[in-house]
């Protein structure tokens, strides 16, 4: 199901006024790639990254160009391993905090 504007707009609002929802999107990011939903996973880093506005820094500190990492998070995008953790990193650092794996 194809999300609208209007939702995706609301979704971008709340990224940028709410510390909590900001760090439960990576969190989701991770534990979606994590159980194999890679798409999913993508698509909640990038509106991270697009409601931040953080892909700028991100790609200065995992050195990687702006432009690949569109790519590598986009629709048709195959991130490397290496490369999808590195932005993980990097987007825990901005928001201080920690993942651990942890069993239920």
């Amino acid at each position: 199901m194809a999300l609208t504007k209007e939702f995706r707009e609301t979704v971008m609002a709340r990224v940028k006024r709410d510390p909590k929802f900001r760090t439960d999107l990576i969190i989701e990011a991770t534990n979606c790639v994590l159980d194999g939903d890679i798409e999913t996973g993508k698509r909640l880093l990038r509106d991270y990254l697009n409601a931040t506005e953080m892909l700028p820094a991100i790609a200065e500190k995992t050195h990687l160009p702006e432009k690949s990492i569109r790519r590598m998070i986009g629709p048709s995008g195959n991130p490397t391993i290496k490369n999808f953790v590195n932005i993980l990193q990097e987007c825990c650092k901005a928001e201080s905090i920690k993942l651990e794996i942890c069993q239920h």
